[in-house]
C-alpha cells in the first residue's frame, strides 16, 4: 500500500445516511461528515488552499507566520497544516469561546491574541489584520477571498453530487458563507430546483461574529438572494438535535451539526419524499471538557454567549 501523507487526507469526507431520525419514509436524511478531515473540520479543506495560494503567490515562504481571525475550527486547521509546512500561526479569537479550543490551539504551537467578547469575529478580523500590517504576517482572509467558496464548489459540492442522483435540500450553517455559497453552485449545476438553507447562531447582534448579515460588506461572500431559508438556532436547541443524533445513530457531532440537523429536520417535515443534506461541520468531541450537553437540557441562556461554532 502507498504511504498517504497527513494532507493527502482532507476532503473525501463520509456522507451518511440517518434513517432512524428520517420523519417519513420516502424522506432520506444525510450528513456530510466533516469532522473526518485530519484536524477535525471542515475548514481543513479551505485552510490549506489559502496557504498553498499563498505560497504559490510568493507571499507565504518558509519560516513566515500566517495570521488569522477565527473562532475556533479554522485556527486549529491553520495551525496544524503550518506545523506540517514549517509555518507560524498567529491565531485571533474572541474571548468568548470554549476554553478547550484554546486549550488544542496552544498544544498545537499557535500564538493567540484574545479580543474582548463584545468584538465578536468583526473585531477579531480588525486585529488580524493591524498584526499582519505591523508584523509582516500573512493575511490569509478566509472572509473575503473567493477561494474559501471555490474550495468549496471543487471538493465538498463535487463529493456530494457523485454521492447521490438527487438532491432536494442542502442545509449548511452560514459562517463565512463559503460553504453555502460554494456547495450551493456546485449542487444547483446538477440538481436546479434544490433548496438552499443558511443556519446562523443566536448570538445576539453578532451572528456567528459577523456584526449583522444583511451588510453585505460584513460577509463579502455571501449572497442572501441565493437562499431559499435562513433560520437561526439557539445553542440549546443545537446541542439537543446533536445529542439525539449521537444517541439514535451514534455520530458525536459538533454544535453547528446539531444546529443544521434541527434545520433539516424541519426542511424534511415538508416533504413527502426526496433527499435532505446536512453539514456536520466538525465533531463533538473537542467540546466535552464544556460539558453544554447539561446546560442544554436546563435551557440556559448563557450557552447563546459562547463562539460554539
Amino acid at each position: 500500500m502507498p504511504l498517504t501523507t497527513w494532507l493527502q487526507l482532507i476532503g473525501g469526507t463520509p456522507l451518511v445516511e440517518v434513517p432512524r431520525l428520517a420523519p417519513r419514509p420516502g424522506v432520506r436524511l444525510f450528513a456530510k461528515l466533516e469532522g473526518q478531515n485530519p484536524s477535525g473540520s471542515i475548514k481543513d479543506r479551505v485552510a490549506l488552499a489559502l496557504i498553498e495560494q499563498a505560497e504559490q503567490a510568493g507571499r507565504l515562504r518558509p519560516g513566515g507566520t500566517v495570521v488569522e481571525a477565527s473562532s475556533g475550527n479554522t485556527g486549529i486547521a491553520l495551525a496544524t497544516i503550518c506545523r506540517q509546512r514549517g509555518y507560524g500561526a498567529h491565531i485571533v479569537v474572541p474571548a468568548d469561546i470554549p476554553a478547550s479550543i484554546l486549550e488544542l490551539l496552544r498544544l498545537l504551537g499557535a500564538e493567540l491574541t484574545m479580543c474582548g467578547a463584545c468584538s465578536g469575529l468583526t473585531g477579531c478580523i480588525r486585529k488580524a489584520t493591524e498584526i499582519a500590517q505591523r508584523e509582516g504576517h500573512v493575511l490569509l482572509g478566509q472572509f473575503h477571498d473567493p477561494l474559501n467558496v471555490e474550495t468549496h464548489y471543487r471538493t465538498t459540492g463535487a463529493e456530494i453530487v457523485r454521492a447521490l442522483e438527487r438532491v432536494d435540500v442542502f442545509v449548511s450553517g452560514i459562517g463565512t458563507g463559503g460553504t453555502l455559497m460554494g456547495v450551493g453552485r456546485r449542487l444547483r449545476e446538477a440538481h436546479p430546483r434544490v433548496r438552499l438553507i443558511g443556519i446562523e447562531p443566536r448570538m445576539g447582534d453578532r451572528l456567528q461574529g459577523l456584526r449583522c448579515l444583511d451588510d453585505a460588506s460584513q460577509a463579502p461572500l455571501l449572497d442572501l438572494e441565493v437562499l431559499d431559508g435562513r433560520y437561526l438556532v439557539d445553542a440549546a436547541t443545537a446541542l439537543r438535535a446533536a445529542e439525539r443524533m449521537t444517541r439514535a445513530e451514534g455520530i458525536f457531532a459538533g454544535v453547528s451539526g446539531g444546529a443544521c440537523l434541527h434545520a433539516a429536520l424541519r426542511a424534511a417535515e415538508r416533504l413527502e419524499e426526496g433527499n435532505v443534506v446536512f453539514m456536520c461541520s466538525d465533531g463533538g468531541w473537542k467540546y466535552l471538557p464544556a460539558s453544554p450537553w447539561d446546560a442544554a437540557q436546563q435551557g440556559d441562556a448563557a450557552l447563546d454567549e459562547v463562539h460554539w461554532w
